[in-house]
C-alpha cells in the first residue's frame, strides 16, 4: 500500500508510515461508522472533560477499514521485528474544545502502541508525547500513522479549531499460545 514504516527525526523510540491512498480509504471508514454509530454493538468507554474518549466498533461492522488494519498490522511487525502479533483498535473522536488526558496503555501485555489519523481539521490538537523530562509534539496528518511504546506516557492538545478530529488507535502485544 505503502512504504515501509521510518523513525521519527524527534525521537528515537517513535515511527511513522504515511499511507499513500489515505483519502480515499479515510472517506469510506468515516462513511462507515456513520452508518453504524447507533448500532448497539458500538460502545464508548472513558468519559473524561465531557466525551467519551474511546469507541469501540467491532471489526466487522467497519469492513471499510479492514485494508488500513493490515495496514498498521504490518507497520507495527516491522518496528517489533516479529509476526507474531494480535491488535485490538479504537476510535477517538475530538469536537471543538476537547482533548485526551495525559496516560499511557502499560496495562497488559502491549508491546507497541499506535495511532493512525482518518480527518485532522486545522488547529485540532497535537499529540503530545513524554520522554522523561521532555515533550515531543507531533503535528496531526490525514494517513498519518504514529508508533511508539506502549508505556510513553502521551495526551492530545484540546481541539481549538471547528470540526472533530477523527482517528483510530491501536494496541498490539504477542498472540497467545494455542491451548493443547
Amino acid at each position: 500500500m505503502t512504504p515501509s514504516v521510518q523513525p521519527h527525526p524527534a525521537l528515537s523510540v517513535l515511527w511513522q508510515a504515511r499511507l499513500a491512498d489515505a483519502e480515499a480509504l479515510n472517506a469510506a471508514i468515516v462513511a462507515a461508522l456513520d452508518a453504524v454509530r447507533d448500532n448497539p454493538r458500538v460502545h464508548r468507554t472513558h468519559h473524561v472533560h465531557g466525551r467519551f474518549e474511546n469507541t469501540y466498533v467491532p471489526a466487522e461492522l467497519i469492513p471499510a477499514a479492514q485494508p488500513l488494519f493490515d495496514w498498521v498490522l504490518d507497520q507495527a511487525r516491522q518496528v517489533l521485528g516479529r509476526d507474531d502479533l494480535r491488535y485490538g483498535f479504537w476510535f477517538n473522536e475530538m469536537a471543538p474544545g476537547q482533548r485526551t488526558s495525559l496516560h499511557s496503555h502499560e496495562e497488559m501485555d502491549e508491546l507497541l502502541s499506535a495511532v493512525y489519523y482518518i480527518q485532522v481539521p486545522p488547529h485540532s490538537g497535537r499529540l503530545v508525547l513524554w520522554d522523561g523530562e521532555r515533550d515531543v509534539r507531533c503535528e496531526p496528518e490525514a494517513g498519518l500513522l504514529l508508533l511508539f511504546p506502549p508505556q510513553m506516557p502521551h495526551e492530545v492538545e484540546p481541539n481549538l479549531g471547528t470540526a472533530t478530529r477523527l482517528s483510530v488507535a491501536f494496541n498490539f502485544g504477542p498472540l497467545e499460545a494455542e491451548q493443547d
